[in-house]
This record gives C-alpha cells, structure tokens and sequence, in this order.
C-alpha cells in the first residue's frame, strides 16, 4: 500500500486504516464511510460483470489486486447531509484528496452514492456546488451516463455508481428491497458500459494480469 503524507494533512497511521491498494494505480474507488458494503454489495458485482466483457473480448483479466480503494472522509459522523454543512474537516480531506489525485492522475475515480460523488465534484473544482440530497438515484443515472459519453483516457473520468438499487426503479438506491433480476439488470448495464471503455483503451491501462 502506498501511504503519502501532503502538508501533514493526513499521518500514515491514519491512512492505513481506510485505503487500500496503490495510489499508483488508474482505477480508484471513492466510498462514503458509513457504507463500506458497496465494496462488495455494488463494486464486486459490477465488477465481475467488467472482468467477464474484458475476458470474452481480450482473452485476459484485469488484476484488480492494486485497485486504489479510499473513505472519503476519516469518520461517518462528519459527512454532510446539506448543502452548507461542510465543515473544515471535509475541506481538509477535499484538499488531501486533490493533492494525492493530482500528483497520480488515476483515469477512473468511481464513487458510489450522493456523498463520494459531490465529494469527487468539489475536489475537481466542479461548479457549481451542491449538497448530497441535489443527487437522487435518477440524476446519478443521468451523470453515469454522461460519464460514459464524454470519456477521455487523458483525464481522471469521474464515474458514479450507486449505493443501492430497488425492485421498482433498478437504478434508485433508497431501499433494501431488491429482487435478484434488478440488481443483474444495473450491475451488466454499468459493468458492460465500464468495460467498453476498459477495452477501447487497452493500450493506455496498466492494469492486466501479466
């Protein structure tokens, strides 16, 4: 694990304890701390989804073992619900993030949920800025989408996913209910649309299985 320490914003201590992987490494994902469970209830899905397109169509796998996993903020109990409350604590963290993601230049930051999303906005200097609830599960759809349709592999692609999915709306994240088809239906579409673009540029990811 690589464990930098910028303007003494963050001690090594700290950092070991929520990220995982290589900063080094292109693909990045960007987690609410309240909600670790997306690594495996959203992430690993979409991801298999990714690997089986990536495999049938290039005959490899993407070694994942590296992929660049961080909280947004330290501590649950300072993520913001609002569009003002955003205390000094998160804009340490904004900044951090910033530097960090500055010097390594991942291609593709994924965030799941309203929270990492706008948090991934406001460390890009996107405008204008809003709080978690502007992001339903809808209008976190429509960014999914613009993501995908303006990707370019010279710059950090901000990809949101979303934290949850129910059996009435399969791309709204507001409920446990899920039926099993709702939940294939979102993870191959967002894997199947990753993944074109995974392939697309083969030649620019350090990131297969050698």
């Amino acid at each position: 694990m690589s464990c930098l320490t910028l303007n003494d914003s963050q001690s090594d201590g700290e950092n070991m304890k929520r990220e995982l992987g290589e900063r080094a490494y292109p693909i990045w994902l960007l987690i609410n701390p309240k909600y670790p469970a997306v690594r495996h209830d959203i992430w690993r899905p979409v991801l298999d989804e990714i690997q089986d397109r990536v495999f049938r169509e290039l005959h490899t796998r993407i070694d994942t073992s590296n992929i660049y996993i961080r909280s947004a903020v330290s501590d649950g109990g300072i993520v913001p619900n609002t569009l003002n409350w955003w205390g000094k604590e998160v804009a340490k963290e904004i900044e951090f993030y910033r530097e960090i993601a500055h010097i390594h230049k991942p291609k593709m930051l994924i965030s799941f949920g309203a929270f990492p999303f706008e948090f991934a906005r406001r460390v890009y200097e996107v405008k204008p800025e809003k709080g978690p609830k502007a992001w339903s599960s809808s209008i976190l759809k429509d960014e999914f989408e613009n993501s995908m349709d303006n990707f370019d592999i010279n710059q950090t692609n901000r990809i949101p996913l979303l934290r949850r999915v129910i059996a009435t709306d399969k791309f709204i994240e507001t409920s446990n209910c899920l039926s099993q088809t709702d939940r294939e239906t979102y993870f191959q579409h967002v894997g199947s649309k990753i993944a074109e673009k995974i392939i697309a540029n083969k030649d620019y990811l350090d990131i297969w299985i050698k």
